[in-house]
């Protein structure tokens, strides 16, 4: 018999549409599976299950009377303890974070999720102010991976990935400033998706700026353009956001792959040392594309790593978050953020528009590549998921975790629209990501293809073992 915690979103709005069983039923089960899996894992720094099955049991009113408020009413749903929430504080993963109050704000994302129904389970865990690309900070301490809790589950939206992972809510919501969301879901064996950005509107503004995404991060691709349809389109409070889709993401999510032109990266022209294991699961789903009628074709993006440039735009970032703050509290900060932050302060404004003016000409070459090529199909990461509680690998030679994440930062500093979609495991039995990279503003391509491969059984690997 299928769990409640094993059905997608979209699956359970269908039940509830029926009448197969109620909210209640579903957040009862979500809320014993986030308690079951915290211990292990450790994916939330807050379960609030009293609210939780209050706004189930109002859902399950709605339902009864075949009046449900919206797209996703009645389904439990994470969020990233990022993003603002009203009714509690918003941690940020830092020990300097005002946990006084008064929380009555939700940001655009979140008020959008409420306004459709949503059932709030709990905040998920993050990195001190989403600095890097794993989940440990501080103030909650380290989230580990549901495929083998001694690695990492990816960050910065590593407890969102894990709660997904395991069941602890089908959907959740996270930010990606050079990766945060694609990270953690090539880890953790999820999808994620980080939109065109002002695609999904942000406030507060991030300190990160322009390349700072909220994305879904879900079961499946399906899941994921349901709630795009709810949290996507403008919000005042966003002066950067984007006017509304033309269409629903959920519309054309059927179209396939058929006769897209897509343009296979396997190492950005080798530039970057992708794992035998990574290597051939992404080329698998690759082969699944062009077995669908996509026209694929090996080729590369022309562009060198500008990973010095997101240094100074990222660390800038950093050094801004942290700026109000006394020494007594810089001193609580994670050490690594410390140093990165002592780093951005030194850059200067001509250093900034210099690293502005590489980002302007990346995005100028890609704008032409995708007139060649719907879509660029590369790994997520070069690697699969190592031990919890370092930033990188042992061994690896890397300082710092844009070290191991060359594939995904670039498309922040794009601002296009990427995704990871699970497409194997290595010989340790730890998920592989392939990554799908369209042309800004074509998220509803991202979602097509992303769909395709979970139809065609391409992206279908086993669940965790049973926590």
């Amino acid at each position: 018999m299928t769990e409640l915690t094993d059905l997608t979103a979209v699956q359970l709005v269908e039940a509830y549409r029926k009448g197969e069983f109620s909210p209640v039923d579903a957040t009862r089960a979500a809320l014993r599976r986030a308690e079951e899996v915290q211990p292990v894992v450790n994916a939330f720094v807050r379960v609030d299950a009293e609210e939780a099955l209050a706004q189930a049991e109002a859902s399950t009113r709605r339902w009864r009377r075949g009046e449900p408020s919206g797209l996703v009413d009645g389904v439990p749903v994470s969020v990233k303890d990022i993003l603002l929430q009203r009714g509690g504080p918003t941690l940020r993963g830092s020990r300097t974070a005002r946990t006084e109050g008064p929380w009555e704000e939700d940001a655009p994302s979140v008020a959008r999720l409420r306004e459709h129904g949503a059932v709030f389970i709990g905040k998920t865990t993050t990195p001190e102010f989403g600095w890097k690309g794993v989940t440990d900070s501080p103030q909650s301490g380290i989230t580990r991976n549901p495929y083998d809790p001694a690695r990492t589950a990816g960050g910065s939206s590593g407890g969102s990935a894990a709660a997904v992972a395991l069941g602890a809510a089908p959907v959740s919501l996270g930010t990606d400033g050079g990766g945060s969301v694609r990270i953690p879901g090539s880890f953790c064996g999820i999808f994620a998706l980080k939109p065109t950005y002002g695609r999904v509107p942000l406030y507060p503004a991030s300190a990160f700026g322009t390349l700072a995404h909220v994305g879904p991060m879900t079961r499946d691709a399906a899941d994921a353009a349901l709630l795009m349809d709810v949290i996507s389109g403008p919000d005042p409070r966003d002066w950067s956001g984007l006017s509304p889709a033309a269409d629903s993401f959920r519309a054309g999510i059927e179209g396939g792959v058929r006769g897209l032109r897509i343009a296979y990266s396997p190492s950005l022209g080798g530039q970057v040392a992708v794992r035998p294991a990574v290597a051939a699961a992404v080329r698998g789903a690759v082969e699944s594309l062009a077995a669908q009628g996509a026209y694929v074709e090996e080729t590369d993006p022309d562009f060198t790593d500008p990973v010095e440039a997101f240094h100074t735009l990222w660390f800038s970032g950093a050094a801004r978050v942290i700026q109000h703050l006394p020494p007594e509290r810089k001193a609580l900060l994670d050490p690594g953020l410390r140093e990165i932050c002592a780093q951005g302060a030194r850059y200067s404004a001509l250093d900034y528009l210099a690293a502005v003016d590489v980002r302007m000409e990346l995005g100028r070459r890609m704008g032409g590549f995708h007139r060649t090529y719907d879509l660029l199909i590369t790994p997520t990461l070069p690697i699969t998921a190592f031990e919890a509680g370092a930033e990188v690998p042992k061994g690896s030679g890397h300082r710092r975790w844009t070290g191991w994440t060359p594939f995904t930062y670039p498309f922040n500093m794009t601002q296009q629209p990427a995704a990871t979609v699970p497409c194997g495991v290595d010989r340790d039995g730890l998920p592989v990501g392939v990554q799908i990279v369209a042309a800004r503003h074509a998220d509803a391509l991202v979602l097509r293809a992303a769909h395709a491969l979970y139809e065609a059984g391409a992206a279908t690997i086993a669940p965790p073992a049973a926590v």
